[in-house]
């Protein structure tokens, strides 16, 4: 089955329902369908092209997606904010292709060999200037749908491979076929290489759920559309999510009005703070969260706190249950979840070891090399552990985990008794060589506007609330985080700042113990 499907079928059944835009003026479902179909036609006239895509998201985004799936090509939305240099070696390793660039940017990659560039509003132009025939796509669901590009922190990006069949397996299996009603709408504000946004497009459309694109992220631009659009449902990443409250709270300035006609929102893409959701539940009450775990090698979500979940552990005086708030809940049922020792092997529940996952939805495929194992495990180089009834907790990257003496420590349980001090606005923990310890705790903090921190207190704080070993060694106190564009916190450009760029002192590590 090719994805094209997850269009064609909407398209025939509510071909007049609008698919993508706002109420007024956006794309039907029927007119979406009719300028992909261009859009094939315009890549089979120069056979073999991929489509690139470097462009913040708007109407040309879905229609590019769909019409490289009817042509049987691969869609490859890239990173925009890259570097000329390494922007035009990713678009080198897609040649011959046909590439959306922004306007005003197209120089920065018009001189590619082997590339035609088009901006969104000349692309849409052409395919809606296309004849469009009888259109048969093709349905090899082995062929690569998508190809996504990771961040790249240190040596080349790979390319995860996400075949057609991945992607339909993942739709179909999580999303009711036009299961919503005409008055939903989902607000998109993830950039359109990141998975969540290329999952988010094809479930909103199968679901027949209005897609409303937020080019470039601002907290009060996104609560301004969310209002004016009655979205009902969003997507946003633990730090988006974060500075939309701020722009809620009166206790931060914020006008206090919420977002009336918000019904569901989930997050994902990183690790979210417990003092974060406990506050966006308290701001939102009749907003029902879903904290949604998945990797782009496995097309999205593979695991999910569903809102019982979150009222159930907001609301329990029981421990057990009440620290699931800071779990990404249990796996889906279309997938098996699994958490090894560095030896493979299954551990029992409370022990923490590398997420391993499998599934028709699971690729674990870069550029034609299979991580798969021969059972078709995929080890995601995640940490974290299940508790007695299988809801998973996840601990970050395996070489984010701090190794202090031997004892492992978690950056987000430090984390997250940082974020209840009343004077840190964020909080990021790491883990730096020491010669006594191996790794000691380092904490860089963003302190309340106008707050008055110091380190001391800072420590004491940690200490009163955990054990010492979990006590900052470093703390630097900063304006700003440095992050990547879909909020994810730079460890590694934050440990090389603080280890002077040493970066060799620190070693993959397994989680076990």
């Amino acid at each position: 089955m090719n994805i094209d499907m997850l269009l064609e079928m909407p398209a025939g059944v509510s071909p007049d329902r609008i698919a993508i835009g706002r109420r007024d003026e956006g794309l039907d479902y029927q007119r979406l369908l009719t300028l992909s179909r261009a859009g094939s036609r315009l890549l089979e006239a120069e056979p073999g092209r991929c489509l690139v895509h470097v462009a913040e998201t708007s109407p040309a985004t879905p229609v590019a997606m769909f019409a490289a799936a009817g042509a049987g090509v691969p869609f490859v939305p890239v990173n925009y904010r890259l570097a000329d240099d390494r922007l035009q070696a990713l678009i080198e390793r897609q040649v011959p292709a046909l590439v959306i660039a922004d306007a005003g940017t197209e120089h920065r990659v018009a001189g590619v060999p082997g590339v035609e560039v088009m901006t969104p509003e000349a692309f849409l132009a052409a395919v809606a200037a296309t004849e469009v025939a009888d259109h048969d796509s093709p349905q090899d669901p082995e062929m690569v749908a998508v190809l996504l590009y990771t961040s790249g922190t240190s040596g080349d990006p790979k390319a995860a491979m996400l075949r057609h069949r991945h992607l339909t397996s993942y739709v179909i299996g999580s999303v009711e076929f036009l299961g919503a009603g005409e008055d939903e709408a989902t607000l998109a504000s993830v950039p359109p290489y990141h998975i969540a946004a290329v999952s988010g497009m094809l479930t909103a459309i199968y679901g027949g759920r209005r897609l409303v694109q937020l080019p470039a992220f601002d907290p009060h631009r996104w609560v301004e559309l969310a209002r004016s659009e009655d979205i009902t449902h969003a997507m946003t990443v633990p730090t988006m999510l974060a500075r939309i409250l701020d722009v809620l709270d009166p206790e931060t300035g914020g006008d206090g009005g919420g977002v009336p006609s918000l019904r569901h929102l989930s997050y994902g893409g990183g690790r979210m703070p417990v003092p974060v959701i406990e506050r966006a539940m308290r701001l939102l009450p009749d907003v029902s969260f879903v904290n949604a775990y998945g990797l782009t090698e496995t097309s999205s979500s593979i695991a999910v706190l569903t809102p019982d979940d979150h009222r159930a552990a907001m609301t329990s005086t029981d421990e057990r249950v009440r620290r699931r708030l800071g779990s990404v809940g249990q796996p889906l049922p279309t997938v098996e979840i699994s958490v090894r020792d560095e030896l493979g092997h299954p551990v029992a529940a409370g022990v923490v070891g590398e997420i391993w996952v499998r599934g028709e939805q699971v690729s674990g495929e870069y550029s034609g090399v299979d991580r798969r194992s021969d059972e078709g495990w995929f080890p995601t180089h995640d940490a974290g552990w299940f508790d007695d009834e299988h809801y998973l907790f996840v601990e970050g990257r395996l070489d984010d985990v701090i190794v202090r003496g031997g004892e492992n420590l978690s950056p987000g349980e430090i984390e997250d008794v940082l974020l209840e001090h009343p004077g840190v606005h964020e909080a990021v923990v790491l883990g730096i060589p020491d010669e006594e310890w191996g790794e000691v705790v380092a904490a860089v903090i963003v302190p309340v506007e106008g707050a008055e921190v110091d380190e001391e207190s800072i420590s004491a704080f940690v200490v009163e609330r955990l054990r010492s070993s979990r006590r900052p060694a470093r703390i630097e106190f900063r304006d700003e985080l440095p992050m990547t564009a879909t909020g994810k916190v730079l460890r590694r450009v934050l440990r090389s700042e603080l280890v002077g760029g040493d970066e060799s002192a620190r070693t993959d590590r397994t989680t076990h113990q």
